[in-house]
């Protein structure tokens, strides 16, 4: 569960977990306090009100079980300092939220600093789809419970398209096109920012998922591909291409991505490549109605990449096991799940009953299609959520050197095969 989706989508790709863990093997062990509350850890909300609403929802597990929880909280930048030293030192938080993914929890798992959930699983009977599932798992052991998903494709403003007569793009000479008669209109086609360098790596991720698809995306990670392929130049060269035609906003590494998401609000950027977790600010700002795409492929409507935030895990450290799993269990059900898309617009990692809960129409439509996908294994990749410092780095600065005719897309490619070779 995250409790501000654009900070930390934003955030947690640009700023994976520094230091890799080491130790030994993950333990079941508990040797903590246990006495007083279960300490629960989480990023720090952007408003009071989502964090007291949070609270007020916990309460009702407290009461219902005897569990008393203490809701603690950090901005993320501090959390990504901290986190791992208190869990080293046994005076870190019971229960915590992480990112799903080997460069997250993965780390923490590796560093024998999180509490084995297998059993937990499968007594309890807690269900997840299973891709997110193997985020959470390290060598067979499951940690964790995966974090809402988040899909990226991108977003359009369907007035906008209606009065030009554009249909909304079906394959990627459909985008070029809508993109050219927007850009004709005075408008910013695609309000792609790129100041902050973790949106080169969203913007790689869908284009190269629509093209190869999800299995062509697993033999990257898995080293059957090479990054250097044609496929990966062609993804990035389309990107250099269109800020040359004039189809992003001028200067993308100049550009912010608040500023980016305000022009899409203010109706002077017809379309917007992001997340889903940008769906419930859609439905407090945008004042027109907005469609949903996955980012399109050359011969279809693509797929959309998807990832994982912020989970709950267990400290190896925890003097509480019982009573952190029971919460666990809690933060694991469907009623949980149906609260957080009512209250928080975040997308389950499990099948929920929507029937009769009040989200909007935008925000039905995302979640009945990150199910769908999700469902059938057809999702493609977030990369940065999958890879190595090393890779990400080469991929965020390499994207903006594409935007600033510093590197060619052949170059950038060349370099992230270099660095997933190290």
């Amino acid at each position: 569960m995250r409790i501000s989706p654009v900070k930390t989508a934003a955030v947690a790709a640009a700023c994976l977990l520094a230091t890799a863990c080491t130790g030994g093997a993950p333990s079941s062990e508990g040797g903590g306090d246990a006495s007083g509350p279960l300490r629960y850890l989480i990023e720090e909300p952007e408003d009071a009100e989502t964090l007291q609403a949070l609270r007020d929802h916990v309460a009702g597990f407290s009461e219902e079980s005897g569990i008393e929880v203490e809701i603690e909280t950090l901005p993320w930048e501090t959390m990504n300092t901290v986190l791992q030293t208190q869990l080293r030192s046994g005076e870190g938080p019971d229960v915590f939220n992480w990112g799903s993914g080997p460069s997250f929890g993965g780390a923490l798992a590796e560093g024998g600093l999180l509490y084995d959930l297998t059993d937990a699983y499968e007594e309890r009977g807690w269900e997840v789809f299973d891709f997110a599932k193997e985020r959470v798992t390290v060598d067979g052991k499951v940690f964790g419970i995966p974090g809402e998903l988040e899909t990226i494709g991108i977003f359009y403003n369907a007035d906008v398209l209606g009065e030009l007569g554009v249909e909304p793009p079906q394959d990627l000479d459909g985008l070029t096109a809508a993109a050219g008669t927007i850009r004709e209109a005075g408008l910013v086609p695609l309000a792609a920012s790129d100041q902050e360098g973790w949106q080169g790596g969203h913007y790689l991720s869908m284009a190269l998922s629509s093209q190869i698809g999800p299995e062509g995306m697993e033999e990257l990670f898995a080293g059957e591909r090479s990054w250097d392929s044609p496929e990966v130049v062609s993804a990035l060269q389309w990107w250099k291409d269109a800020q040359e035609a004039g189809l992003l906003v001028e200067s993308p590494t100049s550009v912010d991505y608040d500023t980016a998401t305000a022009s899409f609000y203010a109706g002077e950027a017809a379309m917007i490549p992001t997340g889903s977790w940008l769906v419930g600010e859609l439905d407090s700002n945008a004042d027109f109605e907005v469609g949903y795409i996955p980012f399109p492929a050359p011969d279809g409507e693509g797929v959309f990449s998807s990832g994982l935030g912020s989970g709950p895990y267990i400290s190896a450290q925890t003097g509480k096991a019982e009573d952190a799993i029971e919460f666990l269990d809690f933060l694991a059900s469907e009623e949980h799940a149906q609260w957080t898309v009512e209250n928080l617009a975040t997308i389950p990692p499990r099948p929920v009953e929507t029937e009769g809960l009040e989200v909007s129409p935008l925000f039905a439509q995302v979640l009945e299609d990150v199910a769908t996908y999700a469902e059938a294994g057809g999702s493609g990749y977030n990369i940065d959520v999958l890879v190595s410092d090393d890779f990400n780095e080469a991929m965020y600065d390499g994207f903006q050197a594409i935007l600033t005719d510093q590197m060619t897309p052949q170059e950038v490619a060349a370099s992230l095969e270099a660095a997933a070779q190290q």
